[in-house]
């Protein structure tokens, strides 16, 4: 059940600031990682003694597989994930739409998108309703890219709250999707979730 929290309340936080994490911000000599990975470091001397082929052969233990893919130089930006996570909610998109469903301006989100889409995470498709704009869809590769991403955000937040109670973090999560939904009524704007009842059962 604690686990199945996790993904709403981890969700939930990701919304309460969707808009202000899409707004550009020049940062002179700053470049976000799917868009200018690091170069590689040159390979250094490999170790051949006894100890370090022994070591060589050991499986690393799996939180520290997780640290180290959390620290990668691949992790999605706020921006990305954001945007990956919506089409992945609602299916394939125009840039108006999702211009409309942050409230930014059609360049604000062709700039981010163009940025998913020269790292293929995402892909540009005919309207599968006829419609003569093309829509933007995520790529398996933008899938598994999105899913890393999440299981990061859903460890670093079991940890932040590994001291709460469990009643505690449903409060908090019970607060803050409410608070969530009031800004989506007020604009008019609803995020894509699964209905409570489906909450509910899967727990």
């Amino acid at each position: 059940m604690l686990d199945r929290r996790l993904e709403r309340l981890e969700r939930e936080l990701m919304l309460v600031a969707r808009c202000s994490v899409l707004t550009p911000r020049e940062r002179r000599g700053q470049t976000t990682a799917h868009q200018n990975p690091p170069a590689e470091n040159p390979p250094a001397k490999p170790d051949t003694t006894p100890a370090a082929r022994g070591a060589a052969h050991k499986e690393p233990h799996p939180d520290r597989r997780t640290d180290e893919a959390c620290t990668a130089p691949t992790r999605l930006d706020r921006s990305g994930y954001l945007l990956l996570s919506r089409l992945d909610a609602e299916g394939a998109m125009t840039i108006g739409q999702l211009a409309d469903a942050f409230q930014l301006d059609v360049s604000t989100v062709n700039r981010q998108t163009g940025a998913l889409l020269r790292s293929g995470l995402v892909e540009r498709i005919p309207d599968p309703e006829g419609g003569l704009a093309r829509k933007l869809r995520v790529t398996p590769r933008g899938a598994d890219r999105m899913a890393a991403e999440r299981t990061c955000r859903q460890t670093d937040l079991s940890r932040l709250l590994e001291s709460w109670p469990p009643e505690d973090v449903a409060r908090f999560e019970d607060v803050l999707t409410r608070f969530n939904r009031e800004v989506e009524r007020q604009e008019g704007r609803a995020w894509p979730r699964e209905t409570d009842g489906a909450a509910r059962t899967a727990e």
